[in-house]
């Protein structure tokens, strides 16, 4: 399959015609406008530092359906408990900027690049991208981030500075959309980690027909408040 060079119109080729590996179109911006039309094709941006931007629609894809979340014993336990105080877009700059760090101390590397960190910052002023914190105190210990619109929740990237903090973070996020019949939370790309937490592979013709139906609904457009 071809990879497609985008130009400065903001459109994009059909996700259908990804490579094998999902790799679509390379080129274009970061723009909230681009960004936006991309989740809602099914398509999202992932590449390195020195890299030009690089658009996926990986087959299959990883999503979690809110109500086939699995808990464990000693997850629910920590929930139970009140380790961990959850709010929702106070720190939505921190909580994209530890992902990155805190991947980079592993040694893993990163795409959440310094053009990435102030895209999303600007999706989140226009009301599109939420984080969920996990706060001990005064300090943010672990979370997550993503883009919502429709019912539809699109995962970016979590991280932990103490044991179980993305985890009960992720458990809030499943707890603030069920109620609101969220279709799925996208995961994008298989883990063993999220494979454990109850998400599963589909196809990218069922993700992107289910996707569809769930961008008929409003989206919940602004900050987001937990109520635990």
């Amino acid at each position: 399959m071809p990879v497609f060079q985008l130009s400065e119109d903001i459109v994009f080729p059909s996700p259908h015609l990804a490579s094998k590996e999902g790799l679509l179109a390379v080129g274009g911006d970061l723009s909230v406008e681009r960004l936006l039309l991309a989740y809602s094709s099914g398509i999202f941006p992932w590449y390195s530092d020195g890299e030009p931007i690089l658009w996926w629609s990986p087959d299959p894809r990883l999503v979690l359906y809110p109500n086939e979340l699995k808990v464990s014993r000693s997850l629910r336990k920590v929930v139970r408990q009140n380790v961990f105080d959850i709010h929702m877009d106070r720190a939505f700059e921190t909580v994209i900027s530890e992902c990155a760090q805190v991947r980079l101390e592993n040694q893993e590397g990163t795409w959440i690049v310094d053009d990435m960190v102030r895209a999303y910052c600007r999706l989140h002023d226009a009301g599109f991208a939420h984080s969920v914190e996990a706060w001990q105190g005064n300090d943010l210990v672990g979370g997550l981030y993503g883009v919502s619109i429709g019912k539809c929740f699109f995962g970016e990237s979590m991280y932990t500075r103490v044991t179980n903090a993305s985890k009960v973070a992720l458990v809030a996020l499943v707890e603030h959309v069920k109620p609101l019949d969220f279709a799925f939370i996208d995961c994008q790309i298989p883990t063993a980690h999220l494979f454990r937490l109850g998400a599963r592979e589909i196809s990218r013709s069922r993700y992107l027909g289910e996707l569809t139906d769930a961008l008929r609904y409003p989206t919940q457009k602004g900050q987001w408040t937990f109520l635990p």
